[in-house]
């Protein structure tokens, strides 16, 4: 069963938000297609995160809405991401999603070219 529930775990902000819906309209997908956020792994500098959207949210997910946006987080992910905001951004150096966490510190120094745990 899916866990739909309101969450301070996950924020998206305004930029995000608009981010999304213009997603959404340009590939034509109704509103029952979500965000799916997760980590994709951890590098030296901290978790790396990926997105998607998706319409077909997993047993496990936990499920939560955002200024009228669905946002899909599986069981695992949702753990390491307390507290984290998720941006969109478009300046001079490029354009994206950027999830920031206050909560994952980088796992290493990577100064010199190498990573010493």
């Amino acid at each position: 069963m899916l866990n739909q529930i309101e969450t301070d775990t996950i924020h998206l902000s305004p930029t995000a938000v608009q981010a999304v819906r213009d997603l959404l309209a340009q590939r034509n997908l109704d509103e029952e297609h979500a965000l799916r956020v997760y980590v994709a792994g951890r590098t030296c500098s901290g978790l790396q995160y990926g997105m998607s959207l998706d319409n077909k949210p997993g047993e496990t997910d936990t499920t939560f809405e955002m200024d009228g946006i669905k946002v899909l987080v599986d069981n695992i992910s949702i753990q390491y991401m307390h507290g984290s905001t998720i941006n969109f951004v478009n300046d001079e150096r490029g354009k994206g999603f950027i999830v920031e966490n206050p909560t994952v510190l980088p796992a290493c120094d990577c100064s010199g070219g190498s990573c010493n745990s």
